[in-house]
């Protein structure tokens, strides 16, 4: 246990023996008095009372003694159970974002489904933002502040082609920066990237997850499913989101034909390889259920804790206690 104000716990150090030995004087002066006076019936000697007569005032000092400590605003180490960890929201940016089969359009969709899902985050959990298009950049390293994260998700706009594994990489990269996992990856600046994470055993996650958003197949390298294994092997789940068919649709955007269409079997594998889980998307509340199938981490985190409402809560007990005995017994407060 540690204190704040440790100057209080001293000033409780020399005052509670002081009491004690108030205490002990006023016994004695009651003894004299009731020795003294005894024979002209002025002093009652206590009969029928006992040892009773101390527990009131023992009470009383305890809670005062609590409370002095109390002022002292200990501190002491608990561990207690809260949502941690790292979300990185992976948008796909490239042309075919720009469709308005979602109103507004598929990215401006994709984005207030973002900022609904962050802004209902506790301060434990740090979110990041990775966009990528024909290939990926952090745009907002992990952080908890919440205009920050917000600030750059209004930023993105649809950019070229679509590069799922760039998009991975780099998040697992944003990832190892913010020391949730240990490994050691690459820039985004590398051609093709080969990842060599610290492998966890299978089956453990760390508490990060990869949001991948995207509504086009892969048309770019690396393999996206390498990334993947990359991600099984540092234990970083992704989900993945996609939007649009697999069918596929003729986009009109800013003036030319686009035919996109999902490669749903491949996104599933990138969530089944990881442990996440796949999500198909073709509306706004679509959007919206996809980050509900998050699982939050429940970790247990020993954090030094201020304990002081505890000990204060306590003495007023103890104090009650004493004040009720001393009412009772002796209708009078110690």
């Amino acid at each position: 246990m540690s204190f704040i104000w440790p100057i209080m716990l001293l000033f409780a150090i020399v005052l509670i023996p002081l009491l004690i030995a108030f205490y002990l004087i006023l016994q004695q002066r009651r003894r004299r008095f009731a020795a003294k006076y005894a024979g002209f019936g002025l002093a009652s000697t206590g009969g029928g009372v006992g040892g009773r007569r101390h527990i009131p005032p023992i009470l009383f000092l305890v809670g005062l003694s609590i409370l002095l400590v109390g002022l002292a605003r200990p501190q002491m180490v608990v561990t207690l159970p809260r949502t941690e960890g790292t979300v990185i929201l992976a948008f796909d940016v490239s042309g075919s974002m720009a469709a308005t089969d979602m109103l507004p359009t598929r990215m401006d969709a994709a984005k207030a489904a973002a900022r609904n899902f962050v802004q209902h985050q506790p301060p434990s959990v740090q979110i990041g933002v990775v966009a990528f298009s024909d290939n990926g950049f952090s745009v907002q390293p992990p952080t908890n502040d919440q205009d920050a994260i917000l600030a750059s998700i209004n930023r993105l706009t649809p950019q070229r082609g679509t590069s799922l594994a760039n998009g991975i990489l780099v998040s697992l990269h944003t990832i190892a920066t913010s020391g949730q996992v240990d490994t050691n990856y690459y820039t985004s600046l590398t051609p093709v990237p080969s990842p060599t994470p610290t492998a966890v055993p299978q089956g453990t996650y760390s508490p990060a997850v990869i949001v991948l958003l995207t509504d086009g197949e892969n048309n770019e390298n690396p393999d996206p499913l390498a990334a993947a294994q990359a991600a099984a092997k540092a234990g970083v789940r992704i989900y993945t989101v996609g939007l649009g068919s697999a069918a596929g649709t003729n986009l009109h955007v800013n003036g030319f034909t686009v035919h996109t269409q999902l490669d749903e079997a491949q996104l599933q594998q990138i969530a089944q390889i990881t442990g996440g889980a796949y999500t198909n998307a073709q509306s706004k509340d679509d959007l919206l259920k996809a980050y509900d199938n998050l699982n939050p981490q429940l970790v247990i985190k020993p954090e030094e804790t201020e304990v002081t409402s505890i000990l204060a809560g306590a003495s007023m007990l103890v104090l009650l206690v004493g004040g009720l005995f001393s009412l009772l017994w002796f209708n009078r407060l110690p």
